[in-house]
């Protein structure tokens, strides 16, 4: 990426946008990708072990790709719940250009911005991240406390982070910032921790 990161906003380097075949709930796909982005060149094997560990999405309301890249987990979640409003979430302009030309590719509605552009107040019924470790702890906690609040009563955040990179350490940070929630280890696959964070539901008066 030309000492570019993937988090970068503008990235600044040639995009030479390529097409590759990626697999998504079975159905092969001619997806887009370019330089400046995250995992360019194939689908990550962390954001794999994410999309063959978790359960189906809900069907309806609001859902949430956090750190989408060139979108395959958004797409994901709009193929398994076509009715729901897929929302795909990045900071870097030409990751957010290429998860919507892909959702239309591969046929489904997806709706891109940056975190700033999201509505105040909305709220997701899941979100689903491979999160963007490489920007720094103090980066991704404010990152974390910023979206995982944000999820509806009863809903859950599925994470996957490189055991190596701090996995294990994360999911104790998540359940001590945020007691209130269930935080678990879901699965452990390639090298990769898969974590449920689930915000409980608002007990009646």
């Amino acid at each position: 990426m030309d000492g570019e990161q993937y988090f970068t906003a503008q990235p600044s380097s040639h995009a030479r946008e390529r097409a590759i075949r990626v697999v998504l709930q079975g159905e092969a796909f001619e997806l887009l990708t370019a330089d400046g982005v995250f995992s360019s060149e194939h689908l990550d094997t962390g954001t794999a072990v994410l999309l063959a560990t978790v359960p189906p999405p809900p069907m309806e309301g609001q859902l949430l790709d956090l750190g989408c890249g060139w979108g395959p987990i958004a797409i994901a979640l709009a193929r398994r719940s076509p009715d729901a409003s897929v929302w795909a979430v990045d900071v870097n302009e030409r990751a957010l250009a290429l998860a919507a030309a892909n959702a239309r590719i591969a046929g489904v509605e997806v709706k891109t911005a940056y975190p700033e552009d999201i509505p105040a107040g909305l709220s997701f019924g899941t979100i689903w991240s491979n999160p963007p470790i490489r920007i720094g702890k103090d980066a991704l906690h404010d990152l974390l406390r910023t979206w995982l609040p944000r999820l509806d009563p009863g809903g859950t955040a599925w994470l996957v982070v490189a055991k190596q990179l701090g996995g294990d350490s994360l999911q104790q940070w998540i359940a001590a910032e945020f007691p209130a929630f269930a935080v678990a280890r879901a699965a452990t696959d390639k090298g990769f921790r898969v974590l449920r964070v689930a915000r409980p539901w608002v007990r009646g008066r």
